[in-house]
Protein backbone atom coordinates (compact mmCIF):
# COMPACT_ATOMS: atom_id res chain seq x y z
CA UNK A 1 0.00 0.00 0.00
CA UNK A 2 1.43 3.37 -1.06
CA UNK A 3 2.24 5.50 1.99
CA UNK A 4 3.31 8.48 -0.12
CA UNK A 5 -0.23 9.50 -1.06
CA UNK A 6 -1.35 9.43 2.57
CA UNK A 7 1.72 11.38 3.72
CA UNK A 8 1.32 14.03 1.03
CA UNK A 9 -2.36 14.44 1.83
CA UNK A 10 -1.60 14.76 5.54
CA UNK A 11 0.94 17.54 4.95
CA UNK A 12 -1.50 19.28 2.63
CA UNK A 13 -4.36 19.12 5.15
CA UNK A 14 -2.54 19.77 8.41
CA UNK A 15 0.84 21.29 7.49
CA UNK A 16 2.86 18.80 9.52
CA UNK A 17 3.64 15.09 9.72
CA UNK A 18 2.50 12.28 11.98
CA UNK A 19 2.99 8.58 12.63
CA UNK A 20 1.83 5.85 10.24
CA UNK A 21 -0.25 2.90 11.41
CA UNK A 22 -1.76 -0.03 9.51
CA UNK A 23 -4.42 -2.61 10.40
CA UNK A 24 -5.48 -5.43 8.07
CA UNK A 25 -8.73 -6.92 6.92
CA UNK A 26 -9.18 -10.65 7.37
CA UNK A 27 -10.25 -13.91 5.82
CA UNK A 28 -11.69 -16.89 7.67
CA UNK A 29 -10.26 -20.11 6.28
CA UNK A 30 -12.87 -22.39 7.81
CA UNK A 31 -15.47 -22.22 10.58
CA UNK A 32 -18.66 -20.44 9.52
CA UNK A 33 -21.67 -20.13 11.84
CA UNK A 34 -19.59 -21.84 14.52
CA UNK A 35 -19.07 -18.80 16.75
CA UNK A 36 -22.58 -18.62 18.23
CA UNK A 37 -22.61 -22.42 18.53
CA UNK A 38 -19.69 -22.38 20.96
CA UNK A 39 -17.16 -23.60 18.41
CA UNK A 40 -14.00 -22.16 16.89
CA UNK A 41 -13.19 -19.86 13.98
CA UNK A 42 -9.92 -19.79 12.03
CA UNK A 43 -9.28 -16.28 10.69
CA UNK A 44 -6.08 -14.68 9.46
CA UNK A 45 -5.01 -11.09 8.83
CA UNK A 46 -4.41 -10.27 5.17
CA UNK A 47 -2.16 -7.94 3.19
CA UNK A 48 -4.98 -5.45 2.58
CA UNK A 49 -6.21 -2.99 5.16
CA UNK A 50 -6.43 0.59 6.42
CA UNK A 51 -3.45 2.94 6.57
CA UNK A 52 -3.60 6.10 8.66
CA UNK A 53 -1.23 8.93 9.48
CA UNK A 54 -2.07 10.52 12.80
CA UNK A 55 -0.70 13.09 15.24
CA UNK A 56 -2.00 14.77 18.42
CA UNK A 57 -3.21 18.35 18.10
CA UNK A 58 -3.45 21.03 20.76
CA UNK A 59 -7.25 21.07 20.91
CA UNK A 60 -9.97 18.75 22.15
CA UNK A 61 -11.20 18.25 18.58
CA UNK A 62 -10.71 15.32 16.23
CA UNK A 63 -10.04 16.23 12.59
CA UNK A 64 -10.08 13.34 10.10
CA UNK A 65 -9.89 13.18 6.32
CA UNK A 66 -10.94 10.09 4.38
CA UNK A 67 -8.77 10.04 1.29
CA UNK A 68 -10.86 7.43 -0.52
CA UNK A 69 -14.16 9.24 0.07
CA UNK A 70 -12.67 12.72 -0.28
CA UNK A 71 -14.56 13.65 2.89
CA UNK A 72 -13.48 15.61 5.98
CA UNK A 73 -15.04 15.57 9.44
CA UNK A 74 -14.35 17.38 12.67
CA UNK A 75 -15.93 16.46 15.99
CA UNK A 76 -15.59 16.80 19.74
CA UNK A 77 -15.17 13.92 22.16
CA UNK A 78 -18.41 14.15 24.14
CA UNK A 79 -21.33 11.82 23.46
CA UNK A 80 -23.34 14.68 21.96
CA UNK A 81 -20.63 15.30 19.34
CA UNK A 82 -21.32 12.21 17.20
CA UNK A 83 -20.66 13.22 13.57
CA UNK A 84 -23.25 12.79 10.84
CA UNK A 85 -20.99 10.95 8.34
CA UNK A 86 -21.50 7.21 8.84
CA UNK A 87 -17.85 6.33 8.15
CA UNK A 88 -16.77 8.65 10.99
CA UNK A 89 -18.91 6.72 13.50
CA UNK A 90 -16.23 4.03 13.61
CA UNK A 91 -13.58 6.53 14.67
CA UNK A 92 -15.85 8.47 17.05
CA UNK A 93 -16.97 5.18 18.61
CA UNK A 94 -13.39 4.08 19.25
CA UNK A 95 -12.68 7.40 20.99
CA UNK A 96 -15.81 7.14 23.12
CA UNK A 97 -15.21 3.50 24.07
CA UNK A 98 -11.68 4.37 25.17
CA UNK A 99 -12.97 7.29 27.24
CA UNK A 100 -15.53 4.98 28.91
CA UNK A 101 -12.60 2.79 29.94
CA UNK A 102 -10.76 5.65 31.63
CA UNK A 103 -8.66 7.08 28.80
CA UNK A 104 -8.07 10.82 28.94
CA UNK A 105 -9.52 12.46 25.81
CA UNK A 106 -7.13 14.07 23.33
CA UNK A 107 -7.69 15.83 20.03
CA UNK A 108 -5.83 14.52 17.01
CA UNK A 109 -5.49 14.94 13.26
CA UNK A 110 -5.59 11.99 10.86
CA UNK A 111 -5.73 11.02 7.21
CA UNK A 112 -6.57 7.45 6.23
CA UNK A 113 -6.94 5.30 3.14
CA UNK A 114 -7.74 1.65 2.55
CA UNK A 115 -7.39 -1.10 -0.03
CA UNK A 116 -9.81 -3.61 1.51
CA UNK A 117 -12.43 -4.35 -1.17
CA UNK A 118 -15.79 -3.17 0.16
CA UNK A 119 -18.59 -5.72 0.28
CA UNK A 120 -16.26 -8.68 -0.18
CA UNK A 121 -16.51 -9.97 3.39
CA UNK A 122 -12.97 -8.93 4.35
CA UNK A 123 -14.12 -6.67 7.20
CA UNK A 124 -12.97 -3.19 6.26
CA UNK A 125 -14.88 -1.76 9.24
CA UNK A 126 -12.90 -3.82 11.76
CA UNK A 127 -9.68 -2.75 10.04
CA UNK A 128 -10.70 0.90 10.42
CA UNK A 129 -11.59 0.49 14.09
CA UNK A 130 -8.42 -1.47 14.80
CA UNK A 131 -6.19 1.08 13.09
CA UNK A 132 -7.47 3.93 15.22
CA UNK A 133 -7.68 1.87 18.42
CA UNK A 134 -4.10 0.68 18.01
CA UNK A 135 -2.84 4.14 16.99
CA UNK A 136 -4.50 6.08 19.82
CA UNK A 137 -3.41 3.51 22.38
CA UNK A 138 0.18 3.82 21.16
CA UNK A 139 0.28 7.60 20.67
CA UNK A 140 -1.31 8.53 23.97
CA UNK A 141 0.09 5.67 26.10
CA UNK A 142 -3.36 4.50 27.16
CA UNK A 143 -2.01 1.08 28.18
CA UNK A 144 -4.92 -1.02 26.90
CA UNK A 145 -3.87 -4.58 26.13
CA UNK A 146 -4.67 -6.18 22.79
CA UNK A 147 -7.78 -7.99 24.02
CA UNK A 148 -9.18 -4.69 25.30
CA UNK A 149 -8.52 -3.12 21.89
CA UNK A 150 -10.54 -5.94 20.32
CA UNK A 151 -13.45 -5.26 22.68
CA UNK A 152 -13.23 -1.52 22.01
CA UNK A 153 -13.67 -2.23 18.30
CA UNK A 154 -16.55 -4.64 18.93
CA UNK A 155 -18.38 -2.20 21.24
CA UNK A 156 -17.88 0.55 18.68
CA UNK A 157 -19.90 -1.54 16.23
CA UNK A 158 -22.56 -2.31 18.85
CA UNK A 159 -22.98 1.17 20.32
CA UNK A 160 -22.20 3.56 17.45
CA UNK A 161 -22.69 1.67 14.19
CA UNK A 162 -25.75 -0.48 14.92
CA UNK A 163 -24.07 -3.81 14.17
CA UNK A 164 -24.28 -6.54 16.80
CA UNK A 165 -21.08 -8.29 15.66
CA UNK A 166 -18.91 -10.89 17.34
CA UNK A 167 -15.19 -10.50 18.01
CA UNK A 168 -13.61 -12.48 15.16
CA UNK A 169 -13.01 -9.57 12.78
CA UNK A 170 -11.39 -7.24 15.31
CA UNK A 171 -9.45 -10.12 16.88
CA UNK A 172 -7.91 -11.12 13.56
CA UNK A 173 -7.04 -7.50 12.75
CA UNK A 174 -5.33 -6.89 16.10
CA UNK A 175 -3.80 -10.33 16.77
CA UNK A 176 -2.96 -11.34 13.20
CA UNK A 177 0.49 -12.85 12.70
CA UNK A 178 2.32 -13.36 9.42
CA UNK A 179 2.46 -17.01 8.42
CA UNK A 180 -0.24 -17.98 10.93
CA UNK A 181 -3.99 -18.28 11.29
CA UNK A 182 -5.68 -17.80 14.66
CA UNK A 183 -7.81 -20.57 16.12
CA UNK A 184 -10.14 -18.53 18.27
CA UNK A 185 -12.82 -19.50 20.76
CA UNK A 186 -15.16 -16.53 20.37
CA UNK A 187 -16.88 -17.13 23.71
CA UNK A 188 -13.70 -17.14 25.85
CA UNK A 189 -11.21 -15.22 23.63
CA UNK A 190 -8.76 -18.09 24.10
CA UNK A 191 -6.65 -18.49 21.00
CA UNK A 192 -3.81 -20.44 19.40
CA UNK A 193 -1.66 -19.57 16.41
CA UNK A 194 -1.82 -22.22 13.69
CA UNK A 195 0.95 -22.23 11.05
CA UNK A 196 -0.11 -21.36 7.51
CA UNK A 197 2.74 -21.67 5.04
CA UNK A 198 1.21 -22.96 1.82
CA UNK A 199 4.33 -23.26 -0.32
CA UNK A 200 3.32 -23.95 -3.89
CA UNK A 201 -0.20 -22.65 -3.34
CA UNK A 202 -1.99 -19.33 -3.62
CA UNK A 203 -4.98 -18.09 -1.67
CA UNK A 204 -7.50 -16.15 -3.76
CA UNK A 205 -11.03 -14.87 -3.29
CA UNK A 206 -13.50 -14.88 -6.15
CA UNK A 207 -16.26 -12.34 -5.54
CA UNK A 208 -19.66 -13.26 -6.95
CA UNK A 209 -20.55 -9.52 -6.86
CA UNK A 210 -23.99 -10.63 -5.69
CA UNK A 211 -25.85 -10.07 -2.46
CA UNK A 212 -29.33 -11.53 -2.31
CA UNK A 213 -32.09 -9.69 -0.50
CA UNK A 214 -32.94 -11.38 2.79
CA UNK A 215 -36.63 -11.27 3.66
CA UNK A 216 -37.06 -13.48 6.71
CA UNK A 217 -34.06 -13.06 9.05
CA UNK A 218 -32.39 -16.30 7.92
CA UNK A 219 -29.47 -15.88 10.33
CA UNK A 220 -31.81 -15.75 13.31
CA UNK A 221 -33.73 -18.75 12.03
CA UNK A 222 -30.58 -20.84 11.77
CA UNK A 223 -29.37 -19.79 15.17
CA UNK A 224 -32.73 -20.72 16.68
CA UNK A 225 -32.59 -24.13 14.98
CA UNK A 226 -29.19 -24.77 16.54
CA UNK A 227 -30.38 -23.63 19.95
CA UNK A 228 -33.39 -25.97 19.83
CA UNK A 229 -31.19 -28.91 18.87
CA UNK A 230 -28.69 -28.09 21.64
CA UNK A 231 -31.52 -27.86 24.19
CA UNK A 232 -32.77 -31.31 23.18
CA UNK A 233 -29.24 -32.76 23.57
CA UNK A 234 -28.83 -31.09 26.98
CA UNK A 235 -31.63 -33.27 28.43
CA UNK A 236 -29.44 -36.38 28.01
CA UNK A 237 -26.10 -34.61 28.33
CA UNK A 238 -26.37 -31.75 30.87
CA UNK A 239 -22.79 -30.61 30.27
CA UNK A 240 -23.61 -29.80 26.64
CA UNK A 241 -25.03 -26.29 26.38
CA UNK A 242 -24.01 -25.47 22.80
CA UNK A 243 -23.45 -27.58 19.70
CA UNK A 244 -19.72 -26.89 19.80
CA UNK A 245 -19.60 -29.33 22.74
CA UNK A 246 -21.79 -31.98 21.09
CA UNK A 247 -21.04 -34.81 18.68
CA UNK A 248 -23.09 -36.50 15.98
CA UNK A 249 -24.01 -39.46 18.19
CA UNK A 250 -25.63 -37.08 20.68
CA UNK A 251 -27.52 -35.44 17.84
CA UNK A 252 -28.76 -38.79 16.50
CA UNK A 253 -30.23 -39.55 19.93
CA UNK A 254 -32.66 -36.65 19.56
CA UNK A 255 -33.37 -36.93 15.83
CA UNK A 256 -37.00 -37.93 16.36
CA UNK A 257 -37.53 -35.14 18.90
CA UNK A 258 -36.62 -32.21 16.64
CA UNK A 259 -37.64 -31.11 13.16
CA UNK A 260 -35.80 -32.29 10.09
CA UNK A 261 -34.67 -28.72 9.44
CA UNK A 262 -33.27 -28.29 12.96
CA UNK A 263 -31.47 -31.62 12.58
CA UNK A 264 -29.83 -30.49 9.31
CA UNK A 265 -28.69 -27.19 10.79
CA UNK A 266 -27.25 -28.88 13.86
CA UNK A 267 -25.55 -31.55 11.78
CA UNK A 268 -23.73 -28.86 9.81
CA UNK A 269 -22.68 -26.94 12.95
CA UNK A 270 -21.25 -30.04 14.65
CA UNK A 271 -19.47 -31.23 11.51
CA UNK A 272 -18.05 -27.79 10.82
CA UNK A 273 -16.47 -27.52 14.25
CA UNK A 274 -14.95 -31.00 13.81
CA UNK A 275 -13.64 -29.98 10.36
CA UNK A 276 -12.01 -26.89 11.83
CA UNK A 277 -10.17 -28.91 14.48
CA UNK A 278 -9.12 -31.43 11.83
CA UNK A 279 -7.95 -28.61 9.55
CA UNK A 280 -5.76 -27.17 12.32
CA UNK A 281 -4.07 -30.54 12.76
CA UNK A 282 -3.57 -30.85 8.99
CA UNK A 283 -2.01 -27.36 8.85
CA UNK A 284 0.43 -28.29 11.61
CA UNK A 285 1.49 -31.25 9.44
CA UNK A 286 1.63 -29.18 6.25
CA UNK A 287 -1.11 -31.38 4.78
CA UNK A 288 -2.86 -28.97 2.44
CA UNK A 289 -4.67 -31.72 0.55
CA UNK A 290 -6.68 -32.49 3.69
CA UNK A 291 -7.25 -28.78 4.21
CA UNK A 292 -8.62 -28.55 0.68
CA UNK A 293 -10.97 -31.51 1.13
CA UNK A 294 -12.32 -29.89 4.29
CA UNK A 295 -12.98 -26.64 2.44
CA UNK A 296 -15.07 -28.48 -0.16
CA UNK A 297 -16.92 -30.35 2.60
CA UNK A 298 -17.71 -27.05 4.31
CA UNK A 299 -19.15 -25.63 1.12
CA UNK A 300 -21.32 -28.71 0.66
CA UNK A 301 -22.57 -28.37 4.24
CA UNK A 302 -23.29 -24.65 3.92
CA UNK A 303 -25.11 -25.23 0.64
CA UNK A 304 -27.11 -28.40 1.38
CA UNK A 305 -27.48 -28.55 5.18
CA UNK A 306 -27.32 -24.94 6.37
CA UNK A 307 -28.72 -23.63 3.07
CA UNK A 308 -26.97 -20.26 3.02
CA UNK A 309 -25.29 -20.50 -0.39
CA UNK A 310 -26.45 -19.08 -3.73
CA UNK A 311 -26.48 -20.36 -7.29
CA UNK A 312 -23.55 -18.04 -8.05
CA UNK A 313 -21.43 -19.35 -5.16
CA UNK A 314 -22.28 -22.96 -5.98
CA UNK A 315 -21.30 -22.30 -9.58
CA UNK A 316 -17.92 -20.86 -8.53
CA UNK A 317 -17.34 -23.83 -6.23
CA UNK A 318 -18.15 -26.30 -9.01
CA UNK A 319 -15.83 -24.39 -11.36
CA UNK A 320 -13.00 -24.60 -8.84
CA UNK A 321 -13.50 -28.35 -8.54
CA UNK A 322 -13.52 -28.76 -12.32
CA UNK A 323 -10.23 -26.83 -12.57
CA UNK A 324 -8.51 -29.04 -10.00
CA UNK A 325 -8.40 -26.36 -7.29
CA UNK A 326 -7.19 -27.95 -4.04
CA UNK A 327 -9.94 -26.44 -1.88
CA UNK A 328 -12.81 -24.02 -2.30
CA UNK A 329 -15.81 -22.85 -0.31
CA UNK A 330 -18.11 -19.90 0.12
CA UNK A 331 -16.83 -17.54 2.80
CA UNK A 332 -18.94 -15.57 5.24
CA UNK A 333 -22.46 -15.68 6.59
CA UNK A 334 -24.03 -16.52 3.24
CA UNK A 335 -26.44 -15.37 0.53
CA UNK A 336 -23.69 -13.68 -1.47
CA UNK A 337 -20.07 -12.63 -1.32
CA UNK A 338 -16.96 -14.60 -2.18
CA UNK A 339 -15.53 -18.05 -2.44
CA UNK A 340 -12.13 -18.62 -0.85
CA UNK A 341 -9.86 -20.86 -2.89
CA UNK A 342 -6.61 -22.69 -2.13
CA UNK A 343 -5.02 -23.13 -5.56
CA UNK A 344 -1.82 -24.88 -6.62
CA UNK A 345 0.38 -22.34 -8.39
CA UNK A 346 0.48 -24.36 -11.61
CA UNK A 347 -3.36 -24.31 -11.81
CA UNK A 348 -3.84 -20.69 -10.75
CA UNK A 349 -3.95 -18.91 -14.13
CA UNK A 350 -6.22 -21.53 -15.68
CA UNK A 351 -8.61 -21.34 -12.73
CA UNK A 352 -8.83 -17.54 -12.74
CA UNK A 353 -9.38 -17.36 -16.53
CA UNK A 354 -11.95 -20.15 -16.43
CA UNK A 355 -13.83 -18.69 -13.45
CA UNK A 356 -14.06 -15.26 -15.05
CA UNK A 357 -15.15 -16.52 -18.47
CA UNK A 358 -17.62 -19.17 -17.29
CA UNK A 359 -19.17 -16.85 -14.72
CA UNK A 360 -19.57 -14.07 -17.27
CA UNK A 361 -21.17 -16.47 -19.75
CA UNK A 362 -23.57 -17.77 -17.10
CA UNK A 363 -24.51 -14.59 -15.22
CA UNK A 364 -23.64 -11.75 -17.58
CA UNK A 365 -21.05 -10.10 -15.34
CA UNK A 366 -17.47 -10.71 -14.32
CA UNK A 367 -16.52 -11.84 -10.81
CA UNK A 368 -13.87 -9.83 -9.00
CA UNK A 369 -10.56 -11.51 -8.14
CA UNK A 370 -8.71 -10.76 -4.88
CA UNK A 371 -5.41 -12.57 -4.25
CA UNK A 372 -4.56 -12.45 -0.54
CA UNK A 373 -1.61 -13.31 1.68
CA UNK A 374 -1.70 -13.99 5.41
CA UNK A 375 0.05 -11.06 7.04
CA UNK A 376 0.81 -9.21 10.26
CA UNK A 377 -1.86 -7.58 12.43
CA UNK A 378 -2.20 -3.95 13.58
CA UNK A 379 1.12 -2.18 13.78
CA UNK A 380 3.08 1.06 13.75
CA UNK A 381 4.95 1.54 10.50
CA UNK A 382 7.63 4.09 11.36
CA UNK A 383 9.63 5.21 14.36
Amino acid sequence: MDTTIVRNSFREKFGTSGVLYFSPGRINLIGEHTDYNGGYVLPGAIDKGILTEITPNTSDRVRVYSLDLNDYVEFGLDEKDKPSASWAHYIFGVCREMIKRGARPHGFDAVFSGNVPLGAGLSSSAALESTFAFALNDLFDYDFDKKELVLIGQKTEHNYCGVNCGIMDQFASIFGKEGNLVRLDCSTMEYEYIPFNPLGYKLVLVDSVTKHELVDSPYNKRRQSCERAAAAITVNHPHVKLLGNADLEMLKEVKKLISEEDYMRAQYAIQENTRLINTCEALKQGDYQTVGRNLYATHHGMSKLYEVSTIELDFLNDTAKACGVTGSRMMGGGFGGCTINLVAEDKYDLFIDTAINRFKDKFGKEPKIYPVKISQGARRLNE
